[in-house]
């Protein structure tokens, strides 16, 4: 194997890690330059609180609750 000091092939070496630099530059202004940024909305909730609403789902809530214990039935003795 030569040594690429004394053989001049360090040039070459030198080179092609520069070339790689100068691509990778390029690639990141031509993804900057190209990238375009869309503002988002802020969303915002209503502070209110609608307690009608939440009450009709507790009634619904525990009138499936009062279902499902009629089909199950629990084991006399827990394991």
């Amino acid at each position: 194997m030569q040594n690429p000091f004394e053989s001049g092939h360090i040039k070459n070496y030198i080179l092609l890690y520069v070339s790689v630099v100068v691509i990778m530059i390029l690639f990141f202004i031509a993804s900057t330059l190209f990238y375009d940024v869309s503002k988002v909305e802020k969303k915002v909730f209503s502070i209110e609180q609608n307690n009608t609403a939440k009450i009709e789902k507790r009634e619904q809530v525990i009138q499936k609750d009062d279902n499902l214990s009629n089909k199950l039935k629990l084991l006399d003795k827990a394991y």
